[in-house]
C-alpha cells in the first residue's frame, strides 16, 4: 500500500500487547484515530521485528497529521499533532 500526501487514514485499532511480548512503535492513544498523510519519509526495517532480532521487512514510514483536540479533547481548536507511523498500522479511512 502506498499512501499519497492528503490521504485520509485511520490507525489500526489493535492491541498486540495482549497477545504476547511485543515492541510497538504506535502510541496507544492514536489507535482508532483518523488522520491525514503528510508525507512518505522512506522505507525502513520494521522496528517491531528488529527489537527481537527477527528478520525485518522494510516498511513505509509516514508523517501523519491529527487534529489534537480529537485526540485529547483539550479544547484548543487548530492545534495539531504530527506523528511518524509505519504503513502496517494505517488503513484507508
Amino acid at each position: 500500500m502506498t499512501l499519497a500526501p492528503g490521504s485520509a487514514v485511520r490507525v489500526r485499532l489493535d492491541w498486540p500487547e495482549t497477545r504476547g511480548p511485543v515492541h510497538i512503535r504506535t502510541p496507544w492513544y492514536l489507535r482508532g484515530a483518523r488522520g491525514t498523510v503528510v508525507r512518505h519519509l522512506g522505507d525502513f526495517p520494521n522496528p517491531e521485528d528488529l527489537a527481537f532480532a527477527r528478520p525485518a521487512e522494510r516498511r513505509a514510514l509516514y508523517h501523519v497529521l491529527f487534529d489534537q483536540d480529537a485526540i485529547w479533547r483539550e479544547d484548543h481548536p487548530g492545534d495539531e499533532l504530527l506523528v511518524e507511523l509505519y504503513e502496517h498500522w494505517l488503513e484507508p479511512a
